[in-house]
């Protein structure tokens, strides 16, 4: 069950990861005005029992804004490494780097798992 879900979310892990930054940032900023407007602004609203919560929507928005702009920069950093490498066409350049591409498309989408082996069977490379 845990490598269905582990295999869902690694088919989409660009768009969870932009949405879990841009929530984050989100809670961030609700978190960072309830906290240093003192609820002036919120009692105007009419929104009474929200001060209550700011701290922890500020350190909730942190952890979560830290955790979506990771799991970004992981995948993007992933992605340019995978298709500069791939774009080589001398075998030996591959095989240098086949161990670390190895470890990095196991963490990505099955797009570059299959662009991988397709660059492995052209360059004959087991």
């Amino acid at each position: 069950m845990s490598g269905k879900i582990t295999g869902f979310l690694r088919e989409y892990v660009l768009g969870f990861s932009t949405i879990l930054t841009i929530l984050g940032l989100f809670i961030l900023i609700l978190g960072i005005t309830s906290t240093w407007f003192e609820g002036a602004l919120w009692d105007t609203i009419g929104i009474q029992g929200y001060m209550d919560w700011g701290l922890y929507l500020l350190i909730l928005g942190f952890i979560v804004l830290i955790t979506g702009v990771y799991y970004l920069y992981a995948y993007l950093k992933n992605r340019k490494f995978i298709l500069d490498e791939i774009k080589t066409n001398k075998r030996s350049e591959l095989l240098k780097k086949h161990a670390e591409l190895k470890t990095a498309v196991k963490h990505m989408p099955s797009k570059y798992k299959n662009m991988l082996k397709d660059k492995e069977d052209e360059l004959k490379i087991k």
